[in-house]
């Protein structure tokens, strides 16, 4: 493939569509009662648009699962790579899907994935560069080693059909990239994480996004699914929604994500999707809170392959 046309567009965007349509369907047959999906499709004055899917119920306090897919005359600055020479070239197109899953109980883990295709396009819509990115991570509230060892060793496995080195560099460039440097702690307990990548042709590549996409919602699927009938006190609730904040602190100021879709002028509120419906940042923490945040750093920044 070196020229994007619109058959290759619209091929590309169906398999993209499809990833958003499974993960989107997993996520809503969670919940058992009052389940609740809103969709919106958006066009982009720019260039191109997308969709947006809300989900919500008794498991899932809310999910989102959007697509876009958008085109520019300028490369916006969060996305730029170092290496490639932006003279000469006359559009940009970039594809992908991003979820993230907030839970009512404060037991199932927040978690976020996205995929993603970036062309750099010349002349004739002439393919001049390209690369994919994208990865999992994952947010808990009450962590434990044994599902921590568990969301890792299945992105181990997964990745190591491509590349046997794939999962140690893209999990270290998870927990670098997801890291809040005015808290001097980690997001979470990482994941994988990978940008700017060519896997091979862009054939290959779209099989790693497919695999990426198979693997976050199977193992996030399993996870929930083990901790969303345990009982929760006020004070866990209470402590998930304070550490919510952190999740809200690094979207809003760190995420390249957001920054490109802001930058980009998509759709204000599918960039600002991935926020959770509630959150509170305390004046003072009270013991308790302070005893299991505690508890919960000690999980934060491990070397996960070390438990696996």
């Amino acid at each position: 493939m070196n020229k994007l046309d619109i058959t290759n567009l619209k091929a590309l965007e169906n398999k993209f569509r499809n990833i958003q349509k499974n993960i989107a369907k997993s996520l809503f047959k969670l919940n058992r009662k009052h389940p609740n999906t809103i969709s919106k499709n958006w066009k982009r004055k720019e260039g191109g648009g997308g969709k947006s899917i809300s989900i919500s119920g008794d498991v899932i306090e809310k999910a989102a699962v959007n697509f876009s897919s958008i085109s520019g005359t300028n490369l916006p600055g969060s996305s730029i790579s170092s290496k490639i020479q932006t003279k000469n070239l006359s559009r940009f197109h970039a594809i992908g899907v991003s979820v993230i899953s907030h839970p009512s109980n404060p037991f199932c883990p927040t978690s976020h994935m996205n995929v993603r295709i970036f062309f750099v396009l010349g002349k004739n819509n002439k393919i001049k560069d390209w690369w994919i990115g994208g990865g999992f991570d994952l947010t808990p509230y009450f962590s434990t080693n044994k599902e921590n060892a568990f969301w890792h060793n299945q992105a181990k496995a997964m990745l190591e059909k491509f590349n046997k080195n794939y999962y140690k560099k893209f999990a270290k460039e998870c927990d670098e990239y997801f890291y809040l440097p005015h808290r001097n702690e980690n997001r979470g307990i990482g994941g994988v994480f990978f940008d700017q990548l060519q896997h091979g042709d862009i054939e290959n590549s779209l099989k790693l996004i497919q695999e990426v996409a198979n693997c976050f919602i199977g193992s996030y699927l399993d996870i929930v699914n083990n901790s969303k009938n345990k009982s929760f006190s006020i004070t866990d609730k209470d402590f998930q929604l304070y550490r919510r904040g952190r999740y809200v602190e690094f979207n809003l100021l760190f995420d390249r994500g957001t920054k490109f879709g802001i930058e980009s002028n998509g759709r204000a509120d599918s960039i600002l999707a991935s926020l959770p419906p509630t959150v509170t940042w305390p004046n003072k923490l009270s013991p308790a809170l302070k005893a299991k945040e505690k508890k919960l750093l000690k999980f934060l920044g491990k070397n996960w392959d070390e438990h696996i």
